[in-house]
């Protein structure tokens, strides 16, 4: 992976109040806390998306760090690597460079991983992006959402809102998947991966 210029973090969702709070969102609701840990909000940019350019995390000194590019599209899940390709021609970022925060029903709820590369598992978005980009060749942080019960139709349980009674537990997800981009765009992708991975 190259190690220079921006990170592309891009939180996968749909667009719309009624999928606002789903467990095919978690990628936005992350998006959400690293925009206001930059203390900036997502603006609308030519590429169909919305973007907010900020620095994350601590660097040496405690000065800001790394700058990183968040953004998501406003089109549907399954179109959205359209919009994301464009947003990284323009900026000029690699695959390598970009992270995709999404979720993952091969995970139990809450767990993260990460991971480059390799299939898409079924996920809409996924499929689009690497269509678009042209390669599979880039970073993931997958949030576990679980297995849907009993019969429920996958498709109707990742659109479904997640519990009230549930949301405390996911802000606390959230902000950790925000801590683990942090590191990411700080320390490294295989460092953050190891300590992740390893619970280190």
């Amino acid at each position: 992976m190259t190690t220079d210029g921006p990170w592309l973090v891009v939180g996968l969702g749909n667009p719309g109040a009624q999928y606002a709070s789903t467990r095919h969102n978690v990628g936005y609701l992350t998006l959400d806390v690293l925009a206001s840990r930059g203390g900036s909000t997502l603006t609308s940019h030519r590429s169909r998306t919305h973007t907010a350019d900020v620095r994350l995390g601590i660097g040496p000194g405690g000065v800001p760090g790394p700058r990183v590019i968040l953004a998501r599209s406003d089109s549907f899940m399954n179109t959205s690597g359209g919009p994301i390709s464009a947003l990284a021609s323009f900026h000029k970022i690699e695959p390598s460079r970009i992270l995709v925060i999404h979720d993952d029903m091969d995970l139990p709820a809450h767990t993260l991983r990460l991971k480059v590369g390799g299939g898409e598992g079924g996920h809409n978005g996924l499929k689009s992006l690497s269509q678009h980009l042209g390669t599979r060749d880039y970073a993931r942080l997958r949030i576990g959402v679980g297995r849907p019960p009993g019969r429920m139709d996958p498709a109707d349980y990742v659109l479904a809102t997640l519990p009230s009674k549930e949301r405390p537990d996911w802000d606390v997800s959230f902000e950790q998947a925000a801590d683990v981009v942090e590191d990411i765009v700080t320390k490294g992708f295989a460092p953050t991966q190891m300590t992740l991975h390893t619970g280190s």
